[in-house]
């Protein structure tokens, strides 16, 4: 009976046991949220002091200043809800601590801040690249990008994760790369809308052109009998060229928006969109950089260091200009000045850009684009020779001798403190004063700020030079990305729907589905995922670093979305 009766217990404890647990499975998880609630509530209050009469508790904060009277209502209104007598008292106090920084953002901005603060989180009131990036990243990605039919695949494809999220806000998704995407849906879209542009002034779908408006040249006059080609060697010629020397040939008109289609079934279709895409690379990367050493200036009004006004970006601005933003006025200069019939013999920018940097003016005078070509190219070097000492050695020396002047009217406050003081009182002064002066000694070296300099100097004129080449990575990535559909297209439907072996429908379905999926995963996933870094880079090295320094730290405000939202 005792045997029994003690099975009987167990069994009964082992039942309610498990009985409570299942009841308790049921709110399990809103109990888990209200655990980390009052954690992180406890870990905050514990952060705060209480003051002499224990009643209240004493809190410095960081706030931005346009939510004050919201942590203020906040405040009186959770003293009102727990029956509080001491009113909340909210004081804006005086810090010599660097605030963080805090960047306010929405659903659509938060993906390009992000991007600007993978680099580095910016200084307490500098410039912000985000809204900038907003327009410059997904355009710069579709200069590398610039197909109108993969650019609405990318369209349509971020459109559907803005619907998902939106319907789906509250979901937390667990993997991280769908989580990643959908955290820059909007980043996507923007880049697929821009790609459609660029596709269409690249009169690029697929590889293939549209002929809405006509092409400019025309083969009729090839043709004429009294004209400068004959049928026989138009019949017996491989390729047909369209010289537009000739009358008739080349109407003249420009097409009215992108490029001609008839280039699309051109032999030197390469030569001449290397050319033009080479030379836009060059015009984008020039003005962009001139936008971030503007943004600059921004900087130095802000933070009212007008030194730097005169002795960085004044230099820094005529630099850029005097060599690269002339290279790009003799690009769009060759482009106005010179027609067809002078195409052969106009002279060469890369020549004679090179040749204006070694004073090189030994070849004849028709080869030069404009008269007195040579004084004014010898004036920008010159010009854009002398702001290097002026970056280098000025700055240092402004420094250095506003040093040794404070140094002299303190040293000459130290005697006067000396004279009028008893000699207990000089003894410490004396002490104080000098062991001012030798902090403000190893605070400032000449050395280390000359060296500082050099380095700010070399690095912003080779810069200039190596980020100009840089830029024309978005010629690159453009000519392969085209390269590329191209061949998907010969290789794999061209050939499906010529050579087909009677397979019929179903054959060409096989080859349509291979050729989808090739195109998805090597010109939308590969060929998208290389374009976005690409893009990536020319922000952070070659626009950011002309004015923003990124060595400030996040705001993090106090968050149950974001207490929540993290892994245990």
């Amino acid at each position: 009976e005792c045997r029994d009766l003690n099975m009987r217990i167990l069994t009964q404890t082992e039942e309610h046991r498990t009985n409570v647990l299942l009841s308790a499975a049921k709110h399990i998880h809103q109990w888990n949220v209200k655990v980390r609630k009052m954690k992180a509530i406890y870990y905050t209050l514990n952060l705060c002091n209480l003051d002499i009469t224990h009643k209240c508790l004493i809190a410095e904060i960081w706030c931005s200043v346009v939510d004050l009277n919201k942590v203020h209502n906040a405040l009186s209104k959770g003293a009102e809800l727990t029956g509080s007598t001491l009113p909340p008292i909210l004081n804006r106090i005086e810090t010599r601590q660097t605030p963080p920084t805090f960047n306010r953002t929405n659903t659509f901005t938060v993906g390009f801040q992000s991007i600007v603060d993978a680099y580095g989180v910016g200084n307490y009131r500098e410039v912000n690249p985000a809204p900038y990036s907003i327009v410059t990243f997904p355009f710069v990605f579709a200069v590398m990008f610039g197909d109108c039919g993969h650019g609405l695949i990318m369209t349509v494809l971020s459109l559907g994760m803005v619907l998902y999220k939106n319907l789906h806000s509250n979901k937390k998704m667990d993997n991280e790369i769908l989580s990643t995407l959908l955290h820059g849906r909007f980043i996507i879209l923007l880049m697929g809308l821009f790609s459609i542009y660029t596709g269409l002034v690249y009169n690029d779908c697929f590889s293939k052109a549209f002929n809405l408006f006509g092409s400019a040249w025309n083969v009729t006059a090839m043709f004429q009998p009294n004209g400068p080609w004959n049928n026989h060697i138009l019949h017996k010629s491989a390729t047909l060229q369209l010289d537009p020397a000739v009358p008739g040939v080349f109407s003249g008109k420009p097409y009215p928006f992108g490029i001609d289609p008839i280039w699309n079934i051109a032999v030197n279709k390469l030569t001449f969109l290397n050319s033009y895409k080479m030379k836009m690379s060059v015009i984008m990367g020039v003005i962009h950089m001139m936008f971030g050493v503007t943004l600059s200036l921004f900087n130095y009004i802000y933070f009212k260091e007008l030194r730097n006004i005169v002795l960085q970006f004044i230099p820094e601005i005529i630099f850029l200009t005097a060599l690269f933003g002339y290279l790009v006025f003799l690009i769009i200069y060759k482009w106005c000045r010179f027609t067809v019939s002078e195409s052969e013999t106009a002279p060469s920018i890369l020549v004679h850009f090179i040749n204006m940097l070694m004073f090189n003016y030994s070849g004849p005078e028709n080869t030069r684009f404009y008269c007195r070509q040579r004084s004014l190219q010898t004036f920008l070097v010159i010009i854009a020779l002398l702001t290097v000492p002026w970056m280098l050695l000025i700055k240092p020396y402004l420094l250095y001798s506003h040093h040794q002047r404070a140094q002299l009217l303190q040293s000459e406050q130290s005697g006067r403190n000396i004279n009028g003081l008893g000699s207990s009182v000089i003894h410490r002064s004396g002490l104080r004063n000098k062991l001012f002066f030798l902090h403000l000694i190893q605070q400032f070296s000449f050395g280390d700020t000359f060296v500082q300099q050099s380095i700010h100097t070399i690095e912003y004129c080779l810069g200039c030079v190596s980020n100009t080449a840089s830029y024309l990575r978005l010629w690159a990535l453009s000519l392969a990305h085209a390269e590329l559909s191209e061949v998907l297209w010969h290789m794999i439907l061209h050939n499906g729907f010529t050579t087909n072996h009677g397979l019929g429908s179903i054959g060409l379905a096989i080859i349509f589905a291979v050729f989808a999926t090739l195109t998805v995963a090597i010109l939308l996933i590969m060929e998208g995922l290389s374009a976005f870094l690409h893009a990536l880079r020319l922000h952070w090295v070659e626009f950011q670093n002309k004015f923003y320094k990124g060595a400030g730290y996040k705001f993090t405000p106090f968050s149950f979305i974001e207490i929540l939202c993290k892994k245990n």
